[in-house]
């Protein structure tokens, strides 16, 4: 079945949500509004997963810095100098679990994240998948400063920030 990773946008919103709940649950579902400002933020990167020609997995990334972490429900707030790309939600039908669909959005964000020159890539890790992204290259980074660890809480017990260098692969 053919697999198509493309640019997130305005008319996935409704499949985005779809792949969203099934995979988080009411916890962590953030609303369209909220998507749709990310969308328009010049820092987004975004990436949808079609196979099949039906949305199954999306990559909602954007520039950023290292150590800034974006609010469970906040915006993808631009910045002059961004050195990272910032991984805020990944979700796959559970259905399509295992195909290696989340390694077919990380691969190409990643490589162009190092032709725009930046040179770190971070993320929260919540519900248990922190072993995932260490095995993704991703360590636990330690926030010093207060703002960051209060954003880094938006996301409840057991989030930790975490990030790895970018290199070409």
């Amino acid at each position: 079945m053919s697999v198509v990773v493309r640019p997130l946008a305005l008319s996935d919103l409704a499949d985005l949500l779809a792949v969203q709940l099934a995979c988080y649950g009411e916890g962590f579902v953030e609303s369209g509004d909220v998507f749709a400002r990310r969308l328009a933020s010049p820092a987004n990167c975004s990436l949808v997963l079609e196979q099949g020609g039906a949305v199954c997995a999306y990559l909602a990334a954007y520039r950023s810095v290292r150590g800034k972490v974006t609010p469970l429900h906040g915006d993808f707030e631009a910045t002059a100098q961004p050195d990272t790309l910032y991984l805020h939600d990944m979700a796959v039908l559970p259905a399509h679990a295992g195909q290696g669909l989340a390694h077919a959005l990380l691969q190409p964000l990643w490589a162009q994240a190092c032709a725009e020159g930046l040179r770190h890539s971070a993320l929260v890790s919540v519900q248990g998948s922190q072993a995932y992204w260490q095995r993704q290259g991703y360590a636990l980074h330690p926030l010093q400063d207060a703002t960051q660890q209060a954003r880094l809480a938006s996301y409840g017990d057991g989030a930790v920030y975490m990030a790895r260098a970018l290199q070409l692969v």
